[in-house]
């Protein structure tokens, strides 16, 4: 028969024979829907359906069999435009209008940034899943060039896998394997995940396209991440997370004007303070983080530029929402930066701030400086917070040493174990 469905979330199919699809904007689907009925188990296929979920489009087949320990869905989804916003639902980063809108109680905190609603992973043993989802294009609101993703979801005895997880961005590429135990292994409503992820090859020019001052660039942008938690929404998983998370970037230009249409205010307060509102050539960047039940710390994190060699220490706690860096700037030469004393950049995601401490600003260079350059700011959150400048990939740049530490290849622990890591002792 032609069947149409309709609803405010294809979460809510689960009342439907106990059919387990993530939370998404409101849907409409229609297609040719097809029964067997057999003592061995019924099968229903819902063939070349088509729609649409948010603003985006779906086209697809699914078959779904009725099965002893539990019911089996496979079947293939593609969409031929994608809008990102469109995703933010399958991980509660949806708004709390969205989310009233789909029956949610679980409101994101107005002074929260990371997604607090919990999955349901009461339901992920009901049924197993191996689908195919594909988009060919990506739309977002800031002009992202995503060409492609592709994943191939699978759901087996509560464990569900996106191995892999790819976007072909930038002329380069995303990849991620991602896996979440909800078997209840690790307790009732608990999640046992990792996550492993590269980005490789990622052309900065590309990656903003209607940015002029960065189509002359040259730049990359290569990273790694490894991370383990145990939690059971996005907030609690990277709030006791343990890992590393390692970038790269090479050969690119920067200026505050560019930062700050990018979206990256601290980035863009942070240049203007060090050298002024103009452009800079960056010879290389060094970012390393160790992750340690949710606290990142900063291992390594230099930044070379024509001007100085930008040096940056301090944590951000993912479990309490807070950061607390330090930014020292060493003049190269002759040239004189406009910041002679370390930059502070402190408070919650919400409410960051940039800031000077005044007492060894006055003593290095006088109080009229200080007074013009103190100027904190209201800042935009902890994914903005390292602005992707670069890393020279040369063999005999200044920056060879720092490529090679960062290119070891970050580990996470075992999820649930506590995560320690070894120091040799010099013998006296």
């Amino acid at each position: 028969m032609r069947l149409k469905v309709s609803g405010v979330s294809m979460g809510r199919l689960y009342a439907l024979g106990g059919v387990v699809l993530p939370e998404t904007p409101p849907f409409v689907t229609e297609g040719h829907l097809i029964g067997t009925f057999s003592p061995n188990g019924n099968r229903w296929i819902y063939e070349n359906f088509s729609g649409k979920v948010g603003s985006s489009d779906i086209t697809g087949n699914l078959n779904y069999q009725s099965k002893q320990p539990r019911a089996f869905l496979s079947g293939t989804v593609v969409s031929r435009l994608l809008h990102f916003s469109d995703l933010a639902p399958v991980i509660g980063a949806d708004s709390n209008a969205s989310k009233l809108k789909r029956g949610e109680t679980a409101f994101q905190p107005v002074n929260k940034v990371l997604p607090v609603e919990p999955f349901k992973t009461e339901r992920w043993t009901s049924i197993d899943a191996d689908i195919k989802f594909s988009a060919k294009k990506i739309i977002r609101k800031m002009e992202l060039p995503i060409n492609k993703l592709t994943t191939n979801l699978q759901l087996q005895d509560g464990v569900l896998s996106l191995l892999p997880l790819n976007f072909d961005m930038a002329g380069g590429n995303l990849s991620s394997n991602i896996t979440l135990d909800a078997s209840g292994k690790t307790g009732k409503n608990a999640i046992k995940a990792t996550m492993k992820a590269t980005a490789r090859h990622l052309k900065l020019k590309r990656l903003f396209p209607t940015l002029q001052p960065l189509q002359a660039s040259a730049g990359e942008i290569n990273g790694d991440a490894s991370l383990s938690a145990v939690g059971n929404s996005v907030a609690s998983l990277l709030g006791a997370s343990n890992g590393e998370i390692k970038i790269l970037i090479n050969q690119g230009t920067v200026s505050k004007l560019l930062l700050e249409e990018m979206g990256l205010n601290i980035g863009s307060v942070i240049l203007t303070k060090l050298v002024g509102d103009r452009q800079v050539k960056l010879n290389c960047m060094v970012t390393d983080f160790d992750v340690t039940s949710g606290l990142m710390q900063a291992r390594r994190f230099i930044i070379d530029t024509d001007a100085a060699i930008i040096d940056v220490n301090g944590n951000i706690n993912l479990a309490q929402e807070q950061l607390d860096l330090t930014i020292n700037a060493n003049s190269k030469g002759l040239r004189v930066l406009s910041l002679r004393a370390p930059l502070y950049v402190l408070g919650s995601f919400m409410q960051p701030s940039v800031s000077i401490d005044k007492g060894v600003l006055a003593m290095k260079a006088g109080g009229a400086i200080a007074l013009a350059a103190l100027a904190p700011a209201a800042l935009v959150p902890v994914a903005v917070l390292v602005p992707l400048i670069n890393i020279g990939p040369g063999e005999d740049s200044d920056c060879a040493k720092l490529l090679a530490d960062a290119r070891v290849k970050p580990v996470a622990p075992r999820p649930g174990k506590t995560y320690r890591r070894k120091v040799k002792r010099k013998r006296k």
